[in-house]
């Protein structure tokens, strides 16, 4: 049997070092053209003056498990403690309660995290398919010998089938495609222990057969049509949605390369915020996430906003745009993008919100537009740290 991999361990922006004898440079070599040029998501820095001759691994604000070498994988932690980080992760995703059990959690990394949502995906596919996968009449047209439903195309001697135009009850829909996609990368991912891979695997076989082959993108899994008959696959669809976000190609060769397994923080503390917000705004406020606009007379010039709050009456309050990383002030760049916002949205306030409170936070006014830096704190308890940045984000909306 080969011998266990290395796991170094890398908490995000805390730069680490390392002998250059201690791994292969190949090993270095493969980092820095698959994760450092390709995307930025881990700085590598190769021996030179400033790290005294050492090499240097900062990963730049994704946390995750990535495969370096067959003798090593690395381990990239966050700043925040995996408890609130799992639950960033339920509000974000809409994750129901019932994925936030004690088992899960009280769990010390992220792959078991991973392992454990895994099998209860397994196990839920499971108990679907004991029930039955939801079905639906679809239309199908083929030649058959005798007429069934519509007539779409009478034969030509010598020919004898009749193309007919019917409709077939099948499972064979997106929504159990979707299943099969997700635990199929679940497979392919190599990431769980024998036992959560043995209960993926006997959960995608009970798809297999039923569902044709097809690829999907984390967005296919929002925005789905509910009846009472689907009603149990939103949160199906919720789980596969999150492991399709954080599965990343492998930049490995072969069946058996481990693909990295990667959460970009920013990104979540977006859509953390965003989320929060939604769920506990007061009636009658509403929040648009993702807003798209365009500006210029031909409207050339197009903006996506992070988050816009209106009001009652439909009129927008304050722009506010998510900082995940936190300066000792909030840079000229920064406040230039959420100026135009505000500007574009002809609104009155224009909010930053950090993760951690600013040595030197910003509250100015420019003419009529009031420009602050806000905290959604991510250290303590976030429901109290939420509401707390919902009072202020109100207090002059």
């Amino acid at each position: 049997m080969p011998a266990s991999p290395h796991i170094l361990q890398l908490t995000e922006y805390q730069p680490t070092f390392l002998a250059p004898e201690t791994y292969p440079t190949a090993v270095f070599t493969h980092l820095y053209h698959a994760y450092d040029q390709d995307g930025g998501k881990l700085e590598v820095q190769f021996p030179n003056p400033r790290t005294n001759g050492r090499y240097c691994l900062t990963p730049q604000g994704w946390v995750g498990w990535i495969p370096a070498s067959s003798e090593l994988h690395l381990s990239l932690l966050p700043k925040v403690t995996l408890h609130n980080l799992f639950h960033m992760w339920q509000t974000a995703y809409r994750l129901p309660d019932i994925f936030w059990q004690d088992e899960l959690v009280q769990v010390k990394s992220l792959r078991e995290f991973y392992e454990r949502l895994a099998v209860i995906l397994a196990k839920m596919v499971l108990h679907r398919s004991r029930q039955g996968f939801h079905q639906a009449y679809l239309p199908q047209t083929e030649p058959l010998p005798f007429i069934r439903g519509r007539i779409s195309h009478l034969p030509q001697p010598p020919q004898t089938a009749v193309t007919c135009t019917h409709h077939i009850h099948t499972p064979d829909l997106p929504d159990n495609q979707i299943l099969a996609y997700t635990l199929e990368q679940i497979l392919r991912s190599r990431r769980c222990d024998e036992t959560a891979q043995t209960a993926v695997r006997q959960a995608y076989r009970s798809l297999q057969g039923i569902v044709t082959y097809a690829e999907f993108e984390p967005g296919d899994c929002n925005g789905r049509f509910y009846t009472r008959l689907n009603q149990d696959y939103h949160p199906l669809h919720a789980l596969c949605r999150f492991f399709l976000a954080h599965t990343g190609p492998s930049h490995q060769q072969g069946d058996h390369a481990i693909q990295p397994f990667l959460i970009n923080m920013a990104a979540l503390f977006e859509q953390f915020v965003a989320e929060w917000l939604r769920q506990n705004l007061p009636i009658p406020w509403s929040l648009k996430a993702q807003e798209l606009i365009h500006i210029g007379i031909n409207r050339d010039l197009q903006l996506q906003i992070d988050m816009v709050l209106y009001d009652e009456n439909g009129q927008v309050t304050a722009v506010l745009d998510t900082k995940y990383k936190t300066p000792v002030k909030p840079s000229q760049a920064d406040i230039s993008q959420i100026v135009t916002y505000a500007k574009a949205k002809n609104c009155h306030e224009a909010l930053l919100v950090y993760p951690e409170p600013l040595q030197r936070p910003l509250d100015i006014w420019l003419d009529d537009l009031h420009i602050r830096s806000l905290t959604f704190s991510l250290d303590a308890d976030l429901e109290t740290a939420g509401q707390q940045f919902l009072q202020t984000v109100l207090s002059t909306s």
